[in-house]
Protein backbone atom coordinates (compact mmCIF):
# COMPACT_ATOMS: atom_id res chain seq x y z
CA UNK A 1 0.00 0.00 0.00
CA UNK A 2 1.06 3.76 -0.95
CA UNK A 3 1.88 5.31 2.15
CA UNK A 4 1.77 8.94 1.77
CA UNK A 5 4.37 11.05 4.71
CA UNK A 6 2.50 14.56 5.03
CA UNK A 7 1.65 17.63 6.79
CA UNK A 8 -1.43 19.72 6.47
CA UNK A 9 -1.15 22.43 3.99
CA UNK A 10 2.26 22.00 3.23
CA UNK A 11 3.33 20.37 -0.18
CA UNK A 12 2.41 17.08 0.55
CA UNK A 13 -1.14 18.24 -0.34
CA UNK A 14 -0.38 17.85 -4.35
CA UNK A 15 0.27 13.93 -4.30
CA UNK A 16 -2.51 13.78 -1.71
CA UNK A 17 -5.35 15.25 -3.86
CA UNK A 18 -4.53 12.95 -7.15
CA UNK A 19 -4.55 9.73 -4.24
CA UNK A 20 -7.94 10.71 -3.29
CA UNK A 21 -8.81 11.37 -7.76
CA UNK A 22 -7.21 8.00 -8.08
CA UNK A 23 -9.34 6.02 -5.66
CA UNK A 24 -7.19 3.64 -4.26
CA UNK A 25 -6.37 2.53 -0.98
CA UNK A 26 -3.86 4.73 0.84
CA UNK A 27 -2.19 5.75 3.93
CA UNK A 28 -1.19 8.97 5.25
CA UNK A 29 1.58 9.66 7.49
CA UNK A 30 1.46 12.79 9.67
CA UNK A 31 5.11 14.44 10.01
CA UNK A 32 4.88 16.70 13.14
CA UNK A 33 6.63 20.01 11.78
CA UNK A 34 6.44 21.30 15.53
CA UNK A 35 8.34 18.64 16.99
CA UNK A 36 10.73 18.37 13.91
CA UNK A 37 10.06 14.95 12.73
CA UNK A 38 11.34 15.95 9.32
CA UNK A 39 13.93 16.21 10.95
CA UNK A 40 14.15 12.78 12.80
CA UNK A 41 16.69 10.05 11.66
CA UNK A 42 13.65 7.83 10.61
CA UNK A 43 12.42 10.53 8.25
CA UNK A 44 15.69 11.69 7.12
CA UNK A 45 15.74 7.48 5.70
CA UNK A 46 13.06 8.33 3.83
CA UNK A 47 13.81 11.78 2.59
CA UNK A 48 17.47 12.87 3.33
CA UNK A 49 16.47 16.78 2.66
CA UNK A 50 14.20 16.66 5.68
CA UNK A 51 11.39 18.17 3.28
CA UNK A 52 8.32 17.27 3.08
CA UNK A 53 6.70 15.02 1.58
CA UNK A 54 7.77 11.34 1.17
CA UNK A 55 6.34 8.72 0.17
CA UNK A 56 6.52 4.96 -0.70
CA UNK A 57 5.01 2.73 -2.80
CA UNK A 58 5.64 -0.79 -1.59
CA UNK A 59 10.08 -1.10 -1.53
CA UNK A 60 9.81 2.52 -3.65
CA UNK A 61 10.83 5.24 -1.32
CA UNK A 62 10.33 8.51 -3.28
CA UNK A 63 10.82 12.58 -2.46
CA UNK A 64 9.92 15.67 -4.41
CA UNK A 65 6.22 16.38 -4.95
CA UNK A 66 6.54 16.45 -8.87
CA UNK A 67 7.79 13.13 -9.15
CA UNK A 68 5.12 11.60 -7.14
CA UNK A 69 2.67 12.98 -9.15
CA UNK A 70 4.11 11.37 -12.18
CA UNK A 71 4.57 8.08 -10.56
CA UNK A 72 0.78 8.15 -9.64
CA UNK A 73 0.20 9.00 -13.10
CA UNK A 74 2.82 6.56 -14.95
CA UNK A 75 1.67 3.98 -12.53
CA UNK A 76 -2.51 4.36 -13.00
CA UNK A 77 -2.27 4.86 -17.14
CA UNK A 78 -6.27 3.91 -17.33
CA UNK A 79 -6.79 7.38 -15.05
CA UNK A 80 -5.78 9.58 -18.31
CA UNK A 81 -3.62 11.74 -15.86
CA UNK A 82 -0.64 12.50 -18.30
CA UNK A 83 -0.91 13.14 -22.34
CA UNK A 84 0.80 10.09 -24.10
CA UNK A 85 4.43 9.33 -24.03
CA UNK A 86 6.10 10.74 -27.09
CA UNK A 87 3.11 13.24 -28.05
CA UNK A 88 3.75 17.07 -28.41
CA UNK A 89 1.02 17.57 -25.37
CA UNK A 90 3.43 15.39 -23.37
CA UNK A 91 6.19 17.53 -23.68
CA UNK A 92 4.03 20.49 -23.23
CA UNK A 93 3.06 18.96 -19.54
CA UNK A 94 6.40 18.37 -19.11
CA UNK A 95 7.11 21.69 -19.48
CA UNK A 96 4.32 23.36 -16.84
CA UNK A 97 4.96 20.48 -14.35
CA UNK A 98 9.19 21.39 -14.08
CA UNK A 99 7.83 25.30 -14.38
CA UNK A 100 5.49 24.66 -11.40
CA UNK A 101 8.13 22.52 -9.36
CA UNK A 102 11.17 24.53 -10.78
CA UNK A 103 9.90 28.26 -11.29
CA UNK A 104 6.96 28.99 -8.99
CA UNK A 105 7.80 26.66 -6.22
CA UNK A 106 10.82 28.01 -5.08
CA UNK A 107 10.09 31.59 -5.51
CA UNK A 108 7.16 30.73 -3.00
CA UNK A 109 9.50 29.53 -0.99
CA UNK A 110 11.91 32.21 -0.81
CA UNK A 111 9.05 34.05 0.12
CA UNK A 112 7.76 31.70 3.41
CA UNK A 113 11.59 31.13 4.24
CA UNK A 114 13.44 34.65 3.52
CA UNK A 115 16.04 33.80 6.24
CA UNK A 116 17.36 30.82 4.73
CA UNK A 117 18.34 33.40 1.99
CA UNK A 118 20.72 35.52 4.42
CA UNK A 119 22.78 35.94 7.20
CA UNK A 120 21.41 34.63 10.98
CA UNK A 121 19.83 37.73 12.33
CA UNK A 122 19.41 39.64 9.30
CA UNK A 123 16.27 40.67 9.62
CA UNK A 124 16.08 43.07 7.34
CA UNK A 125 17.78 41.45 4.56
CA UNK A 126 15.03 38.75 5.05
CA UNK A 127 12.36 41.16 4.88
CA UNK A 128 13.89 42.51 1.45
CA UNK A 129 13.95 38.72 0.36
CA UNK A 130 10.41 38.55 1.12
CA UNK A 131 9.14 41.55 -0.57
CA UNK A 132 11.00 40.58 -3.79
CA UNK A 133 9.81 36.82 -4.28
CA UNK A 134 6.33 38.01 -3.34
CA UNK A 135 6.67 40.68 -6.00
CA UNK A 136 8.38 37.54 -8.30
CA UNK A 137 4.96 35.06 -7.73
CA UNK A 138 3.00 38.02 -8.72
CA UNK A 139 4.88 38.43 -12.53
CA UNK A 140 5.13 34.09 -12.26
CA UNK A 141 1.13 34.02 -11.75
CA UNK A 142 0.59 36.61 -14.28
CA UNK A 143 2.21 33.88 -16.81
CA UNK A 144 0.15 31.49 -15.62
CA UNK A 145 -3.39 33.39 -15.46
CA UNK A 146 -1.96 33.84 -19.41
CA UNK A 147 -1.34 30.30 -20.13
CA UNK A 148 -5.13 30.20 -18.76
CA UNK A 149 -6.87 32.54 -21.21
CA UNK A 150 -4.63 31.34 -24.03
CA UNK A 151 -6.14 28.03 -23.94
CA UNK A 152 -9.24 29.47 -22.55
CA UNK A 153 -9.86 25.55 -21.29
CA UNK A 154 -10.91 24.67 -17.74
CA UNK A 155 -7.67 23.18 -16.47
CA UNK A 156 -3.55 23.56 -16.69
CA UNK A 157 -3.13 21.17 -19.82
CA UNK A 158 -6.74 22.09 -21.40
CA UNK A 159 -9.50 20.49 -21.77
CA UNK A 160 -8.48 17.32 -19.33
CA UNK A 161 -7.88 17.02 -15.71
CA UNK A 162 -4.31 15.84 -15.33
CA UNK A 163 -1.59 15.30 -12.66
CA UNK A 164 -0.72 19.10 -12.91
CA UNK A 165 -3.97 20.14 -11.67
CA UNK A 166 -3.33 18.87 -8.01
CA UNK A 167 -0.12 20.94 -8.14
CA UNK A 168 -0.86 23.98 -9.85
CA UNK A 169 -4.24 24.54 -7.24
CA UNK A 170 -1.84 23.89 -3.89
CA UNK A 171 0.36 26.62 -5.30
CA UNK A 172 -1.94 29.08 -5.93
CA UNK A 173 -3.56 28.39 -2.50
CA UNK A 174 0.16 29.36 -1.14
CA UNK A 175 -0.72 32.81 -2.22
CA UNK A 176 -3.94 33.40 -0.03
CA UNK A 177 -2.00 35.81 2.07
CA UNK A 178 -0.22 37.76 -0.60
CA UNK A 179 -1.35 41.27 -1.19
CA UNK A 180 -2.56 40.05 -4.63
CA UNK A 181 -3.04 36.28 -4.50
CA UNK A 182 -4.03 33.73 -7.18
CA UNK A 183 -7.70 34.41 -6.44
CA UNK A 184 -7.56 38.12 -8.06
CA UNK A 185 -6.61 36.70 -11.27
CA UNK A 186 -9.95 35.74 -13.30
CA UNK A 187 -8.76 32.67 -15.38
CA UNK A 188 -6.94 31.83 -12.21
CA UNK A 189 -10.45 32.19 -9.59
CA UNK A 190 -12.22 30.30 -12.01
CA UNK A 191 -9.43 27.08 -12.30
CA UNK A 192 -9.47 27.07 -8.47
CA UNK A 193 -13.18 27.15 -7.89
CA UNK A 194 -13.52 24.46 -10.20
CA UNK A 195 -10.77 22.87 -8.55
CA UNK A 196 -12.44 23.08 -5.09
CA UNK A 197 -15.93 21.67 -6.58
CA UNK A 198 -13.81 18.13 -6.88
CA UNK A 199 -14.74 15.59 -4.09
CA UNK A 200 -11.75 14.65 -3.85
CA UNK A 201 -10.27 18.24 -2.75
CA UNK A 202 -13.42 18.22 -0.19
CA UNK A 203 -11.94 14.81 1.06
CA UNK A 204 -8.04 16.47 1.12
CA UNK A 205 -9.09 19.76 2.80
CA UNK A 206 -11.34 17.57 5.61
CA UNK A 207 -8.72 15.20 6.02
CA UNK A 208 -6.00 17.74 6.83
CA UNK A 209 -8.12 19.80 9.03
CA UNK A 210 -7.94 22.57 6.79
CA UNK A 211 -11.95 22.39 6.05
CA UNK A 212 -13.18 25.76 7.97
CA UNK A 213 -9.88 27.30 7.03
CA UNK A 214 -10.02 29.93 3.68
CA UNK A 215 -8.69 27.38 0.80
CA UNK A 216 -7.46 29.75 -1.68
Amino acid sequence: MIQLHYHPGNASMAPHILLEELGRPFELCLVDRANQAHKSAAYLRLNPNGLIPAMTDGELVLFETAAMLLHLADTHPGADLMPPLGSADRAHAYKWLMWLTNTLQPALIAYFYPDRWVAAGNTGGAQEVKTRAEARVGELLDILETEFVRHGAPWTLGDRYSALDPMTFMLCRWTRGFHRPARQRPALATFLSRMAERPALRRVMVTEGLADAPWY
